[in-house]
């Protein structure tokens, strides 16, 4: 007898950007130690970044402060000129005075001037994808959502999303714009921020989970995860990736490496179906 399956759709529509797959490629990890700095081996990061469009990879996230700056320059040192279809989603909002360290910085010149950074370093005329990194609580949020606002109808920027925002402040930034995407920690061992993946499903928003891999507790040797993985003969990761594609329509993992082996591992969390039994158990052990 066949197991009960739920077919996953592979793709996702997003406002003002278009049709792009779910699983994505973070580039928080290509640079250095503590995202800081310039990586151990350039050459290597330039490898993983056009072997993850080789494996169909077409929604890139990256952001200025990685590096900082560092990563949106080795996109378009390693992809520029862009293939046709990719899409490369960034953010700004934070300021970096060290490793590790990141301060919220949302004042609209400062939004606006690293803008305008992140077009010269991605050597394109339009942002596909602007997202506020975190609203800083020393600005107004309508100052900042009026920003971006005005980045968009001035062609700069196509699209635009937030990140680590609870609903209330996702409901508000609607009244400014349209959000094609929000992006907060989500994971099989974290779902504190389940009432606003559910916001965005119902309002056709783009949620890309960070942090996607971990899974905690159900992670351990002899647990669920673990068992899944034996029985479907595929990874850990790939059973925590599986999972979420599986948790909504609107899902959108971007699951960030440094290392060839570990990004076709991840990539192919794609081809790893979970049965309703299994999804469910895991569901439950998270």
């Amino acid at each position: 007898m066949t197991e009960n399956t739920t077919t996953v759709p592979a793709t996702i529509d997003l406002q003002d950007l278009g049709t792009v797959h779910r699983l994505g490629f973070g580039a928080m990890r290509i640079v250095g130690e503590g995202v800081w700095g310039e990586p151990a081996d350039r050459e290597n990061a330039g490898r993983v970044l056009r072997r993850a469009v080789e494996l169909g990879v077409d929604f890139i996230d990256t952001a200025d402060a990685y590096g900082p700056d560092v990563s949106e320059r080795l996109i378009a040192e390693a992809l520029h000129p862009y293939p046709a279809g990719l899409r490369i989603a960034t953010k700004v909002g934070f300021a970096r005075t060290g490793p590790g360290r990141w301060i919220p910085l949302g004042r609209p010149e400062y939004l606006r001037q690293q803008t305008e950074l992140s077009l010269r370093k991605l050597r394109v005329d339009a942002l596909d994808l602007l997202q506020l990194h975190r609203i800083d609580p020393q600005v107004p949020a309508e100052e900042q959502f009026g920003t971006l606002r005005e980045l968009q109808q001035e062609g700069k920027v196509r699209a635009l999303g937030l990140s680590q925002v609870t609903v209330e402040q996702l409901v508000a930034a609607q009244d400014h714009f349209t959000v094609a995407t929000v992006q907060n920690r989500y994971n099989l061992a974290d779902r504190s921020s389940q009432d606003v993946l559910d916001h965005a499903a119902g309002h056709g928003i783009g949620f890309i989970p960070w942090a996607p891999i971990s899974a905690g507790e159900p992670a351990r040797p002899g647990g669920p995860v673990a068992a899944a993985a034996e029985r479907l003969g595929a990874t850990t990761s790939q059973i925590a990736l599986a999972w979420l594609l599986r948790r909504s329509p609107v899902m959108m993992p971007i699951p960030g490496t440094a290392s060839l082996e570990h990004l076709e591992e991840n990539m192919g969390a794609a081809g790893v179906h979970l049965d309703d039994a299994t999804y469910e158990e895991l569901t439950a052990a998270g």
